[in-house]
């Protein structure tokens, strides 16, 4: 899904805010969240979020089977082939949704949305 500036989206899933306070210092009344289906205009897409920890180790145990597999002791090598494997998964989902990123998105409703993850909007 390509998001840019300017584009308008919807909110797919219910987003919470926090506690509604009202009346003596700390007195919760009630909560506030915005609905699923709220729309508004992306103003800015941030940048992208940091890939999952198990991404990261998919990538550093790869590197490091490529550089220094073939010297590696053969019980070593298996254990690290058998990690690689493990982390697979992981990656090869990583690779098929892409980079995530971050937006700040004006709500038709005038709330801002600031550093929300492209995963809880659709465009339109």
């Amino acid at each position: 899904m390509t998001l840019e500036e300017g584009r308008r989206v919807r909110l797919v899933e219910d987003l919470a805010i926090g506690e509604a306070v009202a009346g003596e210092p700390g007195t919760v009344v009630g909560f506030l969240s915005l609905g699923a289906g709220a729309e508004g205009t992306v103003e800015r897409v941030d940048g992208e979020l940091a890939e999952p920890e198990e991404v990261r180790e998919y990538q550093r145990l790869t590197a490091l089977f490529q550089d220094y597999g073939h010297t590696m002791p053969v019980a070593s090598r298996s254990r690290l082939e058998t990690q690689i494997a493990e982390l697979e998964p992981e990656w090869v989902a990583h690779r098929e949704r892409g980079s995530r990123l971050t937006l700040r998105v004006r709500l038709d409703n005038g709330f801002v949305l600031d550093g929300v993850h492209q995963d809880v909007l659709v465009p339109l």
